[in-house]
């Protein structure tokens, strides 16, 4: 289904827009004003099923529609079920809500303690500071802040949480988010790492972008030049399938690592957009070769409307036990349920261990052999001679 030489990724280009300048498709400025964001900008592109069709008309009551020119090269025209398509263009299963499903469904707002940090886990804090982003994923889990579209009338507080983060000592490692943080300008983003660099428990600086993806003109050498000021700023980029691994995507990473950014990607297991081990494999693939390591690959949240892209969880441990010992570790990514109303992270994995008893452990590797390891201390008891 995928080429076999991942040395060749997929180029964008410039498609409907190849009239445009070269200067302007490649600036980013220009790719935020020329977004797709309405229906009637689609029908001209393309010929939309009658559930997207609804789903275009539903969609400003939940989530805006925004989808960047480069971005939108990636859709297949003639598929509607291309995985690229599914993960922006609004279909109507986005209006049923199923039981279970929330507006907030990790349990973001019962651990904000100001507007715009979530202080969940004893040590870090994830600190919102936008509420745009430069496409909208459908099924994202911060529907209800993200384009406004809900009224949820989120205006990031900078200067609160940063005061939060300053009076707060155990705090040693901030998660920049929310909307996405690199559409911020850089003179905002260098002002902002300034001010966490600035505290002095602060040790680890983390931000979470899918700009690499939507809108890799972004990354220019004056941002990366931020990065490297203030780094190591380390980078978690979201990619779902390896159609999303352009040239473009690919040297935009290369530019952030030579700025000594770490990078990580972040995956949502999606029903048929990534939840076979192939397209999985392809994907992770490509990953490593853009200086990307696999961290995440979540099971999709219990978000209002995303009944149809939720894969079985079993899916996601055939997958991961399918990446195990078939390729190298490095790629292969944790499996992680993010717990409905604010449990946090788990991680799921294969069970490798069968039992524990009598000082062995017994464990089945990827091939499913059976091996037994000796648990605890083996070593035999001193002669008492030796004892003195």
């Amino acid at each position: 289904m995928y080429p076999q030489d991942l040395r060749e990724n997929w180029h964008a280009g410039q498609g409907r827009w190849k009239d445009v300048p070269a200067a302007e498709w490649n600036d980013w400025h220009w790719q935020l004003r020329n977004r797709i964001t309405t229906l009637a900008q689609l029908e001209e592109m393309l010929e939309l099923t009658k559930e997207e069709r609804e789903g275009c008309l539903f969609a400003p009551n939940k989530l805006s529609l925004s989808i960047t020119p480069h971005f939108f090269n990636l859709i297949d025209p003639k598929d509607p079920n291309c995985p690229v398509r599914r993960q922006v263009i609004p279909r109507i299963e986005e209006s049923y809500v199923a039981p279970g499903e929330s507006e907030d469904p990790v349990g973001e707002e019962g651990t904000m303690p100001v507007p715009g940090i979530v202080h969940r886990y004893p040590d870090r804090v994830l600190f919102l500071v936008t509420d745009r982003c430069a496409s909208y994923c459908r099924y994202c889990t911060r529907s209800r802040l993200v384009s406004n579209a809900q009224a949820y009338d989120f205006h990031p507080e900078l200067e609160a949480g940063l005061k939060y983060i300053e009076e707060h000592t155990e705090i040693r490692d901030v998660l920049l988010s929310g909307g996405d943080p690199l559409l911020l300008s850089d003179a905002k983003l260098d002002a902002l790492l300034g001010r966490l660099r600035a505290i002095k428990h602060i040790e680890f600086i983390r931000i979470g972008s899918r700009i690499p993806v939507f809108l890799p003109q972004r990354i220019t050498p004056e941002l990366a030049e931020v990065f490297r000021k203030h780094g190591p700023i380390w980078l978690s980029i979201h990619t779902n399938h390896p159609k999303e691994c352009t040239t473009e995507l690919a040297a935009a990473c290369e530019r952030l690592s030579f700025a000594g950014v770490p990078l990580g990607n972040q995956s949502v297991l999606l029903a048929g957009i990534n939840d076979e081990v192939e397209v999985m494999k392809s994907l992770v693939h490509r990953l490593l070769m853009m200086r990307v390591r696999p961290y995440y690959l979540y099971a999709c949240d219990l978000i209002e409307g995303s009944t149809h892209f939720r894969a079985p969880i079993q899916k996601g441990i055939d997958i991961i036990r399918a990446l195990r010992g078939h390729t190298t570790g490095y790629a292969v990514p944790q499996l992680i349920i993010d717990t409905p109303g604010g449990g946090g992270k788990v991680p799921i994995n294969p069970e490798y261990v069968q039992a524990i008893h009598d000082g062995i452990v017994e464990l089945r590797n990827f091939e499913d052999r059976s091996f037994v390891y000796p648990s605890g201390s083996q070593m035999p008891a001193p002669k008492p001679e030796l004892l003195g």
